[in-house]
């Protein structure tokens, strides 16, 4: 009872790949570790507003490929690419590697669950009543074609003394089948109240595989 498994993690190999994508020897494995985090803490903080729900990595030798999965990307890009070259030559202090910097268009933000989450809490940091807001992306989600779609919020929900959770769903969520292509993203609303937690759960359309799963 009680016992709670991460819904990305459970599908590694499956249905997900790693977000790093590296193998290195044990004493470099920490060092590389923390450069990781700063990559991604780096450019989800300077791009808050572009939509980045997933940020891959992959080395080979002294080079990293940084893969940045984006909702508008004319944002991450800037006009004829000084943004973009900008963040490269940022990473490469940071990293002292070569980076090469790529971006993908995320064409439907809606049925990713990070960029839901996100949404969802920067509606409550606007004071957006809780209810109206949980329940309005959990229907828009339903119209652009996700099977299923879970919405989680914890915390004290509209200023209450004592924190409360409440939760929205629709369609169909099987989180224990490993095949369903399940999305999980998690964000924090941070309130006068406190900070207000975001679960979102969504099953995409069509189902995933990785090459060489299971």
């Amino acid at each position: 009872m009680g016992q709670k498994v991460h819904p990305n993690g459970f599908r590694l190999g499956i249905t997900r790949d790693w977000n790093s994508r590296w193998y290195s020897r044990k004493k470099e494995f920490g060092n590389l570790l923390f450069e990781d985090f700063q990559i991604r803490g780096m450019i989800k903080k300077e791009y808050t507003f572009a939509g980045i729900p997933k940020i891959e990595i992959e080395r080979k030798g002294e080079t990293a490929t940084v893969i940045v999965h984006c909702a508008r990307p004319g944002i991450l890009i800037g006009r004829k690419g000084a943004k973009i070259e900008k963040l490269t030559e940022d990473l490469q202090k940071l990293t002292g590697k070569i980076v090469d910097l790529k971006v993908i268009e995320v064409t439907r933000p809606e049925l990713s669950a990070q960029l839901v989450a996100e949404s969802v809490a920067e509606q409550l940091q606007k004071r957006a009543a809780f209810r109206r807001a949980v329940k309005r992306q959990v229907q828009l989600t339903m119209e652009k074609g996700a099977r299923g779609v879970k919405i989680r919020i914890a915390g004290r929900l509209g200023g209450r003394e004592m924190a409360s959770i409440i939760t929205q769903s629709q369609g169909s969520i099987p989180l224990h089948t490993l095949r369903a292509n399940i999305d999980y993203g998690f964000a924090e609303a941070r309130t006068k109240a406190g900070r207000i937690g975001v679960k979102v759960w969504i099953f995409a359309d069509e189902p995933a595989k990785v090459e060489g799963g299971r």
